[in-house]
């Protein structure tokens, strides 16, 4: 694997999550890999889980790592064509991508949507430039339509955790103050899309994902009736896809945060979420901090998530 930007990426979903138990079993087997590698991971956005797992896992494989924040001690930089650059960004990306591929054998990057124009965010023309110029191997650590490595980890943790041969997995919408890329629910769609789980997407009206994620899930905007009989409930807030009202947030609905009443519904359900999460507007402090809560362990499989990444790549160099 040269490129990891879907977890369609990694093919059969079961072989994916065997490999990743092994690299969860034995972390530092495969430091001869990265030995005298080096991987550059460049942040458009801000990160905290996927910056320090990442990190993590490509120390784990024995490789050196830099860490750059784009217009944060760096220049900042233009990304369209054809633009007179008169303004506060003195360098285009199409330099940068090639100079960055000069001092390092593996790129990640991360970079949001922006929700300035649909067809830019949904076409990645970002990630697509440092797969295009860069001259080296590139994965997305969250781009504007997916976030491969957290699907992978939400998979792993789910394998983990689950009771029944098919589980029942509803991914719920849940109010945020802010406009949340789609990339994350875009990705577990795809994701569950792999699986032989039962999955059901639940959001209020105008909150339609595209379909092309979406899939053959069941779609049900009733709320409750989706949780009942869940084994496990992922909560994420998106802004909308469709038409003119893309990119904007709208309803902010009290009534769709999961709270022990919502969870009363499912079958006893673990409760996930990638973190960060607002408390008492996606999740209330009861649930998050109940024993069926595991987005502590679904946060850890980030680091194997990325090191089993890490390791097809590399092996592939």
């Amino acid at each position: 694997m040269r490129h990891f930007t879907s977890i369609l990426q990694l093919g059969d979903i079961r072989e994916a999550v065997r490999k990743a138990m092994y690299v969860k079993a034995h972390p530092f087997d495969d430091q001869s890999l990265g030995r005298n590698k080096t991987l550059l991971m460049l942040f458009f956005n801000s990160s905290l889980r996927t910056r320090l797992s990442t990190q993590k896992a490509a120390m784990n494989l024995g490789m050196n790592v830099m860490v750059l924040g784009v217009n944060q001690g760096a220049w900042k930089l233009e990304t369209e064509r054809g633009v007179v650059m008169d303004g506060d960004k003195p360098e285009h990306l199409l330099e940068a991508i090639p100079v960055m591929g000069c001092y390092c054998d593996v790129i990640g990057v991360r970079s949001f949507a922006r929700f300035e124009n649909k067809e830019d965010d949904y076409g990645e023309k970002i990630l697509e430039q440092f797969i295009r110029y860069s001259g080296k191997p590139v994965f997305s650590m969250e781009a504007a339509t997916r976030h491969p490595l957290q699907t992978f980890a939400d998979i792993i943790t789910i394998e983990e955790y689950r009771k029944k041969d098919r589980p029942k997995v509803v991914m719920t919408w849940a109010p945020h103050p802010k406009a949340l890329p789609q990339a994350v629910p875009n990705s577990f769609a795809e994701g569950m899309q792999m699986t032989d789980y039962e999955f059901v997407i639940t959001h209020p009206h105008g909150y339609e994902l595209d379909p092309s994620f979406v899939g053959t899930a069941r779609v049900e905007y009733d709320q409750d009736k989706a949780l009942e009989g869940a084994d496990f409930v992922y909560a994420k807030n998106w802004a909308a896809y469709e038409g003119e009202n893309y990119g904007k947030v709208l309803s902010m609905d009290r009534s769709w945060t999961v709270d022990s009443r919502k969870m009363a519904l499912t079958d006893n359900a673990y409760f996930m979420h990638c973190l960060p999460v607002r408390r008492n507007m996606i999740v209330s402090d009861e649930v998050i901090e109940s024993p069926q809560s595991i987005v502590i362990p679904e946060a850890a499989n980030r680091v194997v998530s990325a090191q089993t990444v890490l390791k097809e790549i590399l092996e592939s160099l």
